[in-house]
């Protein structure tokens, strides 16, 4: 049985999943509205005292908690932060937005402290074979590369347009919906086949060409709402991994996209996070997101051991189905 998973590892997920995102990308970007619109340089927030930030402490804690449970597991981390600010009415203003748009990229750290803490040996490997001491450390660092070159191309080349057509909730909330229905696929197939999650290649297997393939489907989970660990999870699995396997992969490969994405977020607008936020909400919102994302990555490797992935089909198929009739009422 694992033979033919590994040859032939859910063939149709991948069409399923890209078909999905890429027929939502087409009727977005076909829009009037949205070709005729010409983006405007956000304002320069106003410096504030350390005390007097842009966002009040529990607000900071709510946010980092949401990003630190979200951030690693297949629901979108950043449809869920984009809806808790709506939520808590944290975008009304160009300046609030500014503020808590600044917020979100600091607290990523804090996520990105918890896996480093977690996989410290899997790190330590890496960083040793990156010096030449330990073999199987630099293949899989050099793995990780590979993964993440697709996604810094698209993503420098493409910014401003993604963030222009699809940080919304619309486009969100479809893209929660078609994630849950693959979800849901995936589960089933897993069922049938009575698949274990350790059936598979170990990560130490994994290839650079196999790389590329998950880094290419990463460069989906651009779209707010898709999830940057359904796709590499599904990626892993697609290329010959165990489900296991793929968990972690897709935990050190967020490791290595979000560390680069926040710094180069961080240097750019460096000095608007400083003026916005000064330093106490930035500290606490980091450590609510290293505490939740440790406990949300423990919990869903033990809980992936023992079920499949439906929980969380079922989960975004709710939300999606809750925040359409949000949008309708126009509660949000």
């Amino acid at each position: 049985m694992s033979r033919t998973l590994r040859r032939s590892p859910l063939p149709g997920v991948a069409v399923l999943l890209l078909a999905a995102v890429c027929g939502l990308a087409a009727a977005t970007f076909a829009t009037p509205a949205a070709a005729s619109t010409v983006p405007s340089p956000s304002p320069a927030p106003a410096a504030v005292a350390d005390g007097d930030t842009g966002l009040s402490i529990a607000d900071a804690v709510i946010l980092g908690i949401v990003e630190g449970l979200t951030e690693y597991l297949p629901v979108s981390s950043t449809g869920h932060l984009l809806l808790a600010t709506e939520a808590l009415g944290l975008t009304d203003t160009e300046a609030e937005k500014a503020a808590v748009d600044a917020y979100v990229i600091v607290i990523q750290f804090g996520a990105i402290v918890a896996v480093v803490v977690l996989y410290r040996r899997r790190v330590w490997g890496m960083l040793r074979g990156i010096a030449g001491r330990d073999p199987a450390g630099r293949r899989l660092a050099v793995a990780l590369i590979a993964s993440v070159v697709p996604a810094v191309i698209i993503g420098v080349l493409g910014e401003r347009l993604l963030k222009d057509h699809l940080f919304h909730l619309w486009p969100i909330t479809v893209a929660w919906l078609a994630g849950g229905l693959v979800i849901l696929v995936v589960a089933r197939h897993d069922v049938r086949a009575g698949h274990d999650s350790n059936a598979g290649d170990r990560l130490e297997d994994l290839t650079v060409r196999r790389a590329v393939v998950v880094g290419l489907l990463q460069c989906v989970a651009m779209w707010p709402g898709v999830s940057r660990s359904l796709v590499t999870i599904l990626g892993g699995r697609l290329v010959g991994l165990s489900t296991q396997a793929a968990v972690e992969y897709s935990f050190l490969l967020g490791l290595v996209t979000l560390t680069g994405a926040s710094l180069y977020e961080t240097v750019k607008e460096g000095g608007a996070i400083v003026a916005t936020l000064g330093s106490a909400a930035p500290a606490v919102g980091m450590v609510a997101a290293f505490v939740a994302a440790a406990l949300s990555i423990k919990w869903m490797v033990g809980y992936l051991g023992r079920h499949t992935l439906a929980v969380f089909g079922w989960y975004r198929i709710g939300l999606a189905a809750v925040v359409v009739a949000l949008l309708v009422t126009r509660v949000v």
